[in-house]
């Protein structure tokens, strides 16, 4: 899987115009990246958005996993994760075309709003599956004693439920971050003229032929890719005292 990223790596350093042979090493197609300021601010964005739609499906996630996990009937709530799953494994471009038809209906311009809702749609299952099992996991005494202790619901939620639930929240987050800057198949539906994002733009670029500049972006895209799981690592699995990590 590895072998062909490595070999589009290599040819962004090539001084040629394709891939059919690498020339000399150069930085020509980087500075080209940097110089297009087309494809600057569409990396603008395309992070806003990803910020955007991840901080607010890991705030709505987060709240729909508290509250699928206080519904007492199990059969309603197996009915809500089974609706919420289901949103997991269809496909991008039914999902995609479904939005579409949606903000066509209500009449909403195909744009930064568009593809912002929808990113936040298709991130709140993810979210709501990185959280749940840490809610389940949370005792339900250690509530209930900082209750006996004087505590108000604010106080509860917000320095016992929040803290013994934040690795999951840590995840939902990066996740629905990852997921927002990959998205193709939905982003291509409901964006709009003078709007686009990297997956976009990479897919329209390469229809006409191929440029080493996407092999440059597509260097820089990963090396963000490492650096964000780098940072999931660092702040999600912590030195034990016996030598060992832990979660």
């Amino acid at each position: 899987m590895y072998l062909p990223i490595f070999y589009l790596i290599y040819y962004s350093f090539s001084s040629g115009d394709t891939m059919d042979g690498f020339r000399h090493f150069s930085w020509t197609h980087y500075q080209a990246l940097f110089a297009d300021t087309r494809m600057i601010s569409i990396v603008l964005n395309t992070i806003i958005i990803a910020l955007l739609a991840a901080t607010l499906a890991t705030a709505i996630g987060t709240s729909g996993a508290l509250l699928i996990e206080r519904i007492k009937r199990r059969a309603l709530r197996q009915n809500v994760l089974v609706l919420n799953n289901i949103l997991m494994v269809s496909p991008d471009v039914i999902i995609g075309a479904s939005f579409l038809i949606f903000f066509t209906f209500l009449g909403i311009k195909l744009g930064f709003w568009s593809v912002l809702l929808s990113h936040i749609a298709f991130c709140i299952p993810i979210v709501v599956l990185m959280v749940l099992p840490k809610v389940k996991e949370l005792p339900q005494s250690l509530t209930d004693a900082a209750y006996d202790l004087g505590a108000t619901r604010w106080q509860a939620f917000s320095q016992v439920t929040i803290p013994g639930i934040m690795d999951g929240i840590k995840a939902g987050f990066f996740m629905a971050l990852t997921y927002s800057l990959d998205d193709f198949a939905v982003t291509f539906f409901v964006t709009g003229n003078g709007f686009s994002t990297l997956s976009v733009e990479i897919y329209s670029r390469a229809r006409q032929g191929i440029d080493l500049e996407i092999n440059a972006l597509s260097t820089v895209m990963f090396l963000v890719s490492l650096l964000l799981v780098y940072v999931y690592y660092r702040f999600s699995v912590k030195p034990s005292s016996k030598g060992g990590v832990v979660k």
